[in-house]
């Protein structure tokens, strides 16, 4: 071990003072017979953990000067302590089995009743304050509270004995920290939150104004921070990519910005930014940051009494090693760093080929249980009654806690649960789905989960999380309540899913629903399958019942279901379609890459898939009129293409690429009317002379006519190398064609038409498609396909939609649908395709064509049914159909209603 820093006694007591081995720079190093596994350093105290478990203290001034203290071995026979944390002159420590030991300036050990029946996993203390991490996520703080450093609210007295830290519940933490009079914490996936003293800036909050609460420091999101190191006045961060971020006080140069000024927000140490930081430790004044690979420590801030290890005693703004001696080593490598008051401590290992814990991210592994395969396994298996009873307290411990829920089924997969935000969750969904349905392989087991999660873990639900990790328990319970409802179960567990829901604070519920909309289709099915069946069951118990009253629960679970329903739903009106969607798609209002909804404003119709196919439809059409222009329309033609001038347009073609795709995205038609040219583009194919001649005929068959002209006449056409006035080529106008480049001219003509003259427009509207469709399987379909699958089927065979029709009270050989059918086929072509709108939202076919509508005609029973029109319910693909007296009324109610059917409006 080596260290260096106050003068103390020498040795600390743990050798004789001859066998002490001390540099020129004033590093001792000693070998004591009993291993040294960890060492904690507070202002007037050190504590040693022995290789056997035990501990040893000794005290001494805090000014650093030399003192009587002798070393004190505190020996317990039954009691073998793992860790443990020094303030000023009090101790924290923590045994094998989890228990807490406090010990005061007596060195007189004694538990502390509020924590007996926890398994504490980490300790830390600042001057005049504890705190203590639970292996199922939970902090407990008791000390001093001046300066808000318990983090138990405002006006908050100091007490002796732990608090729950209960703002911090359900995020999954794994390491904290104590500075003079400041605290953190950090979760599992990088959050970091500070609480306390913050008259130097030292919670990086970016201001000097103490906080009483946790709060979480937003410029460490997503930086994955995976340990956290606090001084008397300033706090360092490691981030998992070996940069070191400091901030608070800087008067000693103890943040290594190469001066000596206070820093509110955290700032990267820029002198260890080519060197992949391990290890940090704070001192009261000073820094230490340890590189594993080089086996060097470096050192800043304060070097007064020696602590940087540098054989100076004076202050140090930037990082610079520290002067170890390699001849002391002994076959021994550097395994940590530690700091506190103003000394400094290296502790060695035997060098071996596999280190122990010489890592952050050892150093930052809480312990915090979490569901896995390996425990499932032992769950589900056979087993006595004790094992039983292990079981039952395992999953207890597990499912009681938010924190143990949230901190499962990670999606690790390039670290990608570091960059939890509100925006993405963190989750591999897929592991829960996984997880849960080998749990129920054993229903004793899948009962006990159930009773565990709603009798203890959903009333403990935090309405105001400190962070977004504490939302992923409401995208995993679903995934448990899709087994238990295979099994029967859940019905109490599904209410009180929604009741916490609902009770979450309004931001919160924001940030919920977001994650929703990014669910991919299907854990949202399930999602909403889990509230709409539950939904199901309440209104048909009440109908059963005969006892109509609206229940609570009912209630709830309708709420719930409403919210998921309007998750990515697209309102618009009709008469400002166009520009309501574009409106829409710049503030953000819903996601292009989620399954979408529409609704129309001042209709009561439910997108069930008809209402969408209606909305794009209108957008088609729409877009071939907007101003300003996006689309012009060939003469030659009649075909839309880009507009090769400027007309005013700034985002409006990339959104109408969007909507095209998300078009496609959604399973929904939308003839725009491009020619197959746009979609050679889309899948990066070159369009040929006969996409020019199905876009501009003229131009292509005087292009054809310059191609089979005789070599003698070319000359005489007096063309060069020029397309519609640009030059195609330099000096292109002083280029004649003649019948060696007749052909490289043709070709530079059909790529200036499709190409350089709409090149900018085409680049914004295939960078909105991807953005609207962001999965990659439609560039495997052929230019042809994907035109198909976009547009429709253009063939109509009527005779497909009568075969496959449904009758809802009425039968095939009745005479209303007789005559239906009479009627119907008299329509001329552009009647049936009206009629298809009005049942259907749109007239375009999918692949598969008429067979695959599905219409459905229901009897509507009316007093006076010649007096009514048919109605088209587009959101179920119904025609209700009164029962007409004669084949008369329902010709002219039918061709009337499909004829005039916006002004009669659609259901």
């Amino acid at each position: 071990m080596y260290y260096w820093g106050a003068d103390t006694r020498p040795g600390y007591g743990l050798v004789k003072p001859h066998s002490l081995q001390t540099t020129n720079a004033g590093i001792r190093y000693l070998c004591p017979k009993s291993s040294i596994q960890d060492v904690a350093i507070g202002c007037k105290l050190v504590g040693f953990i022995r290789g056997d478990g035990n501990v040893s203290f000794i005290r001494f001034q805090g000014d650093g000067s030399a003192q009587d203290g002798k070393l004190q071995h505190l020996d317990w026979k039954t009691v073998k302590i793992k860790a443990l944390s020094c303030g000023e002159s009090h101790a924290v420590l923590v045994s094998y089995d989890g228990k807490v030991l406090w010990i005061d300036k007596l060195n007189v050990p004694r538990s502390l009743p509020q924590l007996c029946d926890k398994q504490v996993t980490r300790v830390a203390c600042g001057d005049h304050h504890s705190i203590a991490l639970t292996n199922d996520g939970h902090v407990f703080t008791w000390g001093q509270n001046s300066s808000g450093q318990l983090g138990l609210g405002k006006d908050e007295p100091s007490t002796q004995s732990p608090k729950l830290l209960s703002s911090l519940s359900g995020i999954p933490l794994v390491q904290i920290s104590a500075g003079g009079d400041h605290s953190f914490a950090l979760s599992l996936s990088g959050a970091v939150f500070g609480w306390g003293k913050n008259n130097a800036g030292q919670l990086g909050l970016g201001d000097n104004t103490d906080r009483d609460v946790p709060i979480n420091v937003s410029s460490l999101n997503l930086k994955k921070i995976i340990l956290i190191s606090c001084g008397g006045g300033h706090t360092a961060t490691l981030t998992k990519g070996g940069l070191v971020f400091t901030f608070g006080s800087g008067s000693y140069g103890q943040l290594g910005h190469n001066s000596l000024r206070d820093e509110l927000r955290p700032r990267i140490v820029a002198e260890l930014w080519s060197s992949k930081v391990s290890q940090i430790a704070c001192g009261r004044h000073h820094t230490l940051a340890f590189i594993e690979s080089s086996e060097k420590i470096y050192s800043f801030g304060c070097g007064e009494q020696g602590q940087l290890g540098n054989g100076q005693r004076t202050n140090q703004c930037v990082p610079l090693p520290v002067h170890l001696s390699t001849e002391h080593k002994f076959n021994r490598s550097l395994e940590r760093i530690c700091a506190g008051g103003n000394n400094s401590f290296a502790l060695c290992q035997q060098m071996r080929s596999e280190t122990g814990l010489t890592n952050a991210k050892a150093l930052s592994d809480g312990h915090i249980v979490r569901l896995d395969d390996d425990l499932i396994d032992s769950w589900i298996s056979e087993c006595d009654t004790q094992t039983w009873n292990r079981i039952q307290r395992e999953i207890n411990n597990i499912f009681s806690s938010e924190a143990c829920v949230n901190g499962s089924f990670l999606e690790k997969s390039c670290d990608k649960h570091f960059q939890s935000s509100v925006e993405y969750d963190g989750l591999d969904l897929s592991l829960a789905r996984l997880a849960f349905e080998k749990l129920a392989k054993k229903k004793k087991v899948l009962s006990e989960v159930k009773k565990v999660v709603e009798h203890k873990l959903l009333p403990s639900l935090n309405p105001r999380p400190a962070g977004v990790e504490a939302l992923r328990v409401y995208l995993i319970l679903p995934e448990l309540l899709r087994v238990l409802r295979k099994h029967h179960l859940g019905t109490d567990l599904t209410v009180s899913l929604a009741s916490a829901i609902l009770n979450l604070h309004p931001d919160w519920l924001k940030v919920l629903e977001n994650y929703w909309s990014r669910l991919p289709d299907f854990f949202l099915e399930n999602l909403v399958k889990t509230f709409r069946l539950q939904s199901h069951n309440f209104l048909l118990d009440m109908t059963m019942s005969g006892h109509l009253k609206w229940s609570s629960s009912l209630e709830k679970t309708l709420k719930v279901l409403q919210k998921v329903y309007e998750i990515n739903t697209l309102t618009v009106n009709r008469k400002s379609l166009l520009g309501d969607t574009f409106q829409s798609l710049r503030k953000n209002a819903f996601k292009p890459g989620a399954p979408l909804k529409v609704k129309f404003k001042g209709e009561a119709g439910i997108d069930d898939g008809a209402v969408s196919l209606e909305f794009f439809t209108l957008i088609a059409e729409d877009i071939l009129t907007a101003q300003p222009k996006i689309v012009e329309i060939s003469e030659e033609s009649g075909l839309p293409w880009f507009t090769s001038e400027d007309c005013g347009t700034t985002d409006e073609v990339y959104l109408f690429g969007v909507l095209c795709g998300m078009a496609l995205y959604n399973n929904c038609l939308m003839n725009f009317g491009f020619p197959l040219a746009l979609f050679k583009m889309l899948l990066g194919q070159k369009p040929t002379l006969q996409d020019l001649e199905e876009l501009f005929p003229i131009e292509a068959r005087t292009l054809n006519v310059l191609l089979e002209e005789d070599e003698e006449v070319v000359p005489e056409l007096y063309l060069d190398f020029t397309v519609r006035g640009h030059e195609v080529v330099l000096n292109g106008a002083q280029i004649p064609v003649t019948k060696v480049n007749r052909q490289e001219y043709v070709d530079l003509y059909i790529d200036f038409v499709f190409h350089k003259s709409v090149k900018q427009q085409f680049e914004n509207f295939s960078r909105g498609f991807s953005q609207g469709c962001p999965i990659d399987a439609w560039k495997v379909f052929l230019p042809e396909e994907l035109m198909a699958v976009l547009y429709g089927n253009t063939e109509y065979k009527w005779a497909q939609l009568k075969e496959n029709v449904t009758y809802e009270n009425f039968t095939p050989t009745e005479e209303v649908i007789q005559n239906f059918w009479e009627v119907f086929f008299e329509l001329t072509e552009d009647q049936k395709k009206l009629f298809l709108k009005f049942v259907f939202g749109t007239h375009l076919l999918p692949v598969g064509g008429l067979s695959k509508m599905g219409l459905r005609i229901c009897k509507w029973v009316l007093p006076d049914p010649d007096e009514h029109h048919p109605v088209g319910q587009t959101c179920f693909r119904i025609l209700r159909l009164p029962n007409y007296s004669n084949v008369t009324s329902l010709r002219d109610k039918l061709i009337n209603a499909i004829t005039h059917c916006n002004e009669f409006g659609m259901e």
